[in-house]
């Protein structure tokens, strides 16, 4: 008993004995010149106080080295009677004091310094002279130079610092001298070759080989076989040699069996039939396997059920070769259909909430539908008030699968107040000051001031639309103007108002229709030394004074465009009528309509094909003549545009040569245009065709007038800013033409 007693006291003091060992007492730093202690304190595991092990010694050397800044990393103990002192020992890498480069002829200084991550001031360890070596022969790869040699030469200075030389040997541009298939017995190497980007030096070829390009080009060449039928098609293997300076490259190929389709078998539908789903494989049995089209066509299903709201739906299938033919068994599993709870709206700083939500096409409650989200996204950015980096976030809400739907947008500068000067080929050079909003308040609320003055032009305008009238879907709005224009014979003076009232209709979807009443009085003033060119009815209107017009405006449109800055697809359709005198008095009766019809279809790229049709049709009644300005100009850039003619330089003309304007217009104009900057940017080409005359009896396709060019249309700040340059082919001249805002 004694014995055991006396052991387990021994073995309490070895104890005690060990732990006072261990105790750290104080901890020594040195060796460091430019890091700072505190630094290495604070990835220091042996903390005054707390006694050390093994572990937390190599903790501490790890963390250490993993800065990257030292050289050597060395931890010693000295043992005292009451514990340990730890000295930590640091040996750091070397600072770069000036970095040259040596050598390089084919690729500037600057090109390199910018592509690696070695600057001066930086700590020059193994690790990084591995990384610069690499990535500096990445640089040289991708132009050509693949047998690149890198050297460093430090020069070690004073208190740790070194110059550092980067002597570059670029060699020779190694180009590819062949390549080579093998095992291909189905598909020429003619034919392969041409689908790949990767080829060999010739006169048109620079032969240049690039890792990156080579590894797509694999793709290529395995998604042509499977194209053909062959879907077990496959890369063995590759080897890129080089010899004597250039590169032979060898691709060995294993094609398989060309295959038919055969039959599709469906499992695991409810929601749609057999034949609704086999609809969408475009295939015909005997047809060759593309398996890239059969993909495709695996997606089309997929997007049928998550349009109809089961977003959780999963699709399976099988290849079963039976012979030459491949049968298809698609396995699906529905899940649950996906209801939208709720719709939040997020990122809106300045519009209000209840104005976004009017744009929707999706509502709480309803089943999930990717279409109806997307035109809602379409129908929120339209609106003009926010950039477009808009996007929708689904959150999970239940087991059901149910979700919440959120709308990301972002508000961007709707108002602008602007000055400035255009040409105008009827006044010259014009002024123009204006202030417009269309977002005031938040409420969507759209108004604008301008003044426009220069030459023989002096407008005012003030125009306030409210589309949205007391929360509802009736649009208000209202005009005041107050014009001045000296005409070929003439000066018109105008002064006036409108009010409108417009809501959207029911019955047809992205249409409305807009009423309106105009009441406004104008002049007709003859230009002294005109007055031998005037008409008998301009000297009558000369010689009455001030007349007044009031009538009754009913516009009918439709809009399904998806971008109304940069329409990819859709339409714009709209059809105007107008009513003056009669019943509603006023001194001139006359019936007026416009009929415009606009087309967007997405052609290859993004390239996008715009074709307009525009007609209009004026007629007076009640023995009342249409008085000028009511009659179809055409010429110049605007709502009657024939690009390459002047401004109101197309129309009847009387016996001393005058544009009188005439009773009947037509204008076909067809653009290309393509994004150069998003929507932000936009060139394009085009080609204008119209004529107006004063019958129907006088129309003639072959007479009209027509003209050709390219334009470009830049959304700024202030606006959509256009300027073309048309050729005209009647004169066969240039005409020059700047425009604010657009009507195709």
């Amino acid at each position: 008993m004694n014995k055991f007693f006396i052991v387990g006291i021994i073995l309490i003091i070895a104890t005690i004995g060990f732990a006072q060992n261990s105790l750290i007492l104080e901890v020594n730093i040195e060796g460091n010149n430019k890091i700072d202690q505190e630094l290495i304190k604070s990835l220091n595991l042996l903390e005054v106080g707390s006694n050390y092990t093994n572990e937390n010694i190599s903790k501490t050397i790890k963390n250490l080295y993993q800065l990257g800044v030292f050289e050597d990393v060395n931890i010693t103990l000295d043992e005292i009677e009451q514990g340990v002192i730890v000295n930590i020992k640091v040996k750091e890498f070397p600072i770069i004091n000036e970095l040259n480069f040596k050598g390089n002829n084919k690729i500037g200084t600057n090109k390199i310094t910018e592509s690696v991550t070695l600057k001066s001031g930086s700590y020059w360890s193994p690790f990084l002279e591995t990384e610069t070596r690499n990535q500096i022969i990445d640089i040289y790869k991708e132009k050509g130079y693949h047998t690149v040699k890198i050297e460093f030469i430090p020069k070690k200075l004073e208190n740790n610092e070194i110059d550092l030389t980067i002597k570059i040997d670029e060699g020779k541009k190694v180009r590819i001298e062949k390549i080579t298939f093998h095992g291909n017995k189905e598909i020429s190497s003619k034919k392969l070759l041409k689908k790949m980007k990767t080829k060999p030096n010739s006169l048109f070829r620079s032969g240049k080989f690039e890792e990156e390009t080579f590894e797509e080009d694999k793709i290529k060449i395995i998604n042509f076989y499977n194209k053909e039928g062959y879907v077990d098609a496959q890369i063995l293997s590759t080897d890129v040699k080089l010899v004597k300076g250039s590169f032979i490259i060898d691709i060995y190929l294993f094609e398989g069996e060309q295959y038919l389709f055969g039959d599709v078998i469906v499992d695991g539908n409810t929601r749609f039939t057999d034949e609704v789903i086999k609809e969408q494989f475009k295939f015909k049995e005997g047809d060759l396997f593309d398996l890239q089209k059969f993909n495709q066509q695996i997606n089309n299903v997929a997007s049928m059920y998550h349009e109809d709201g089961y977003i959780y739906a999963s699709f399976d299938h099988e290849l079963n070769k039976d012979g030459d033919k491949i049968n298809v068994a698609l396995h699906i599993n529905e899940n649950t259909r996906a209801k939208v709870r709720k719709i939040h709206i997020k990122g809106n700083r300045k519009t209000k909430e209840k104005i976004i939500r009017r744009q929707l096409v999706i509502a709480p409650g309803d089943y999930f539908q990717q279409s109806k989200v997307q035109r809602s996204l379409s129908n929120i950015y339209n609106m003009g008030f926010f950039e477009a980096d808009l996007y929708p976030d689904y959150k999970n809400i239940n087991k059901k699968g149910d979700i919440d739907l959120i709308i990301h947008v972002n508000d961007k500068i709707s108002g602008s107040a602007n000055g400035g000067v255009s040409i105008n080929s009827q006044d010259g050079i014009v002024g123009q000051i204006s202030v417009s909003h269309n977002n005031l308040f938040g409420n969507s609320w759209q108004s604008s001031v301008t003044w426009e003055f220069g030459g023989s032009t002096n407008n005012f305008s003030f125009s306030f639309t409210n589309p949205y009238f007391r929360d509802t879907n009736i649009l208000a709005g209202l005009d005041f103007y107050h014009t001045t224009n000296e005409l070929t014979t003439y000066n018109l003076q105008k002064n006036g108002a409108s009010i409108r009232l417009g809501k959207p209709l029911q019955i047809l979807n992205y249409s409305k229709f807009v009423i309106g009443y105009s009441l406004y009085s104008k002049k007709y003033e003859i230009i002294s030394g005109q007055e031998d060119y005037a008409t008998d009815t301009l000297i009558e209107y000369d010689e009455i004074g001030w007349q007044n017009t009031s009538s009754v405006s009913i516009t009918l449109s439709r809009d399904t465009r998806d971008n109304v800055f940069f329409p990819t697809t859709g339409s714009n359709f709209t059809v105007y009528n107008e009513i003056a005198g009669g019943p509603l008095q006023g001194d001139f009766s006359y019936y007026k309509q416009i009929a415009q019809a606009s087309w967007y279809t997405k052609t290859f790229w993004k390239l996008v094909l715009r074709t307009k049709w525009r007609f209009g049709y004026v007629e007076g009644y009640n023995d009342s003549i249409v008085p000028p300005d009511e009659r179809f100009y055409l010429g110049g850039v605007g709502t009657d545009s024939v690009r390459g003619y002047a401004d109101r330089s197309i129309g009847p003309v009387d016996e001393n040569g005058n544009i009188t304007g005439g009773y009947r217009s037509v204008i076909f104009s067809s653009e290309y245009a393509a994004p150069l900057a998003g929507d932000q940017i936009v060139g394009l080409l085009f080609f204008d065709a119209g004529d107006s005359y004063n019958k129907l009896e006088e129309f003639n396709l072959w007479e009209f007038k027509s003209g050709a060019g390219a334009g470009i249309r830049i959304q700024s700040p202030f606006g959509l800013i256009g300027f073309d340059y048309a050729y005209n082919f009647t004169d066969s001249k240039w005409e020059p033409h700047f425009q604010f805002g657009t009507t195709f």
